[in-house]
């Protein structure tokens, strides 16, 4: 990649969504790395919720009697995965008698249009299958499903194990979508927020992997894929690379409720890169906090296991290595919650800006500035 790649600010989660909107007028994909907390989630509702409009149609036959000659309705443009998907889905435990689980579905959205009708059931279970060895029944009455393993009935699956039975139930709707079934025929973009959130690193392949062949291979919807997960988001990224998607990392600005896009071109970002970024721009401002030295740590072991050792102090500057390291190993396990960050005092400070910056000269990373006002363009309120 040759060059820096432009930084774009702006003023507000509205402005950051135009953008996202326009930009699909001449791209299929999109796909945002960010980290959590950053407004991933915020960004696909926004987006979910640019889409709708009030329409006005004939009343028809079956519509209520005594009603209008019209009827207004709300469309929407946009099918989404993101936590709120995970909302339309929640536990019956069966408290009284401890024997029927099942997982109850909120029947009033429109993410279930289909689900009867479409016989949704055999083409979730053909995802399914490829992840998790548990079968389910839809009771459409109650709408309810129960799950069943091995001769046991209404178990309780993993939380792992929901997330993905959930994201099954997506795909499916998606292959219908992408088949153009009527049902679906007014989704026009899929939004698709972190969908591994609870899954291994083989497992986020496997997702990655077959996410990418069912998309790849239409032309009907075109899509926004965001994750803060550096593995998922780089198998997406060599999956699609033939359909040249626009790639960014999102990030909070400095002004409070802006934000940035910086383009990756063709080199995705790594979440270790991403992490290293911040903590030099934490370092350079002054304004280090105790988490960090469990961001630094993190990022320490990844090498260390990259390069085939077994403890992270050979990733140190030999000078000083184990006196970093018993440092490393005493600020690092504190708990430190970056939702409740507390400053580090001064003496910690010297330290953490010794050891950051005797790993970054050791190892020659190529890191995003991006919080930098150069090459940024502002879009203003």
């Amino acid at each position: 990649m040759s060059g820096k790649p432009k930084l774009y600010t702006y003023a507000s989660m509205h402005k950051l969504m135009e953008r996202v909107r326009d930009d699909l007028n001449n791209k299929d994909f999109i796909l945002l790395f960010a980290y959590n907390g950053t407004g991933k989630t915020r960004l696909s509702m926004a987006f979910k919720d640019a889409g709708k409009k009030e329409i006005t149609r004939p009343m028809t036959v079956g519509d209520s009697v005594g009603q209008p000659l019209t009827i207004t309705e709300v469309q929407s443009d946009t099918l989404y995965f993101n936590a709120f998907t995970e909302d339309l889905f929640h536990w019956d435990n069966d408290l009284e008698n401890d024997t029927e689980r099942h997982l109850k579905i909120n029947s009033d959205s429109r993410f279930f249009a289909g689900f009867k009708a479409l016989a949704l059931e055999a083409k979730v279970f053909a995802y399914l299958e490829r992840y998790a060895d548990f079968d389910f029944r839809i009771d459409y009455e109650n709408w309810t499903i129960s799950f069943s393993r091995e001769g046991n009935d209404f178990i309780k699956v993993s939380r792992g194990e929901e997330n993905i039975f959930i994201w099954c139930i997506f795909l499916a709707i998606c292959e219908l979508t992408i088949d153009g079934a009527e049902t679906y025929d007014w989704v026009k973009y899929f939004y698709i927020d972190d969908p591994i959130s609870s899954l291994d690193d083989n497992n986020a392949i496997a997702v990655a992997s077959h996410l990418a062949q069912l998309l790849k291979n239409q032309n009907r919807v075109k899509t926004v894929i965001s994750s803060h997960h550096g593995l998922f988001y780089n198998v997406m990224c060599n999956e699609l690379k033939r359909f040249k998607p626009k790639l960014y990392f999102l990030h909070r600005g400095n002004a409070p409720d802006s934000y940035t896009l910086q383009a990756t071109d063709d080199t995705p970002f790594f979440h270790h890169v991403a992490m290293l970024s911040e903590l030099q721009q934490a370092s350079k401002s002054g304004k280090l906090y105790t988490h960090h030295f469990n961001m630094l740590r993190s990022i320490l072991e990844k090498t260390a296991t990259f390069f085939g050792h077994d403890d992270f102090s050979t990733c140190l500057d030999n000078d000083d290595e184990a006196l970093h390291a018993r440092a490393l190993n005493l600020l690092s396990h504190g708990g430190y919650s970056v939702y409740e960050p507390r400053e580090m005092m001064a003496d910690n400070k010297v330290l953490f800006n010794e050891i950051l910056a005797g790993f970054l000269q050791r190892y020659q990373f190529q890191l995003p500035e991006i919080l930098a006002n150069k090459t940024t363009q502002t879009s203003q309120p």
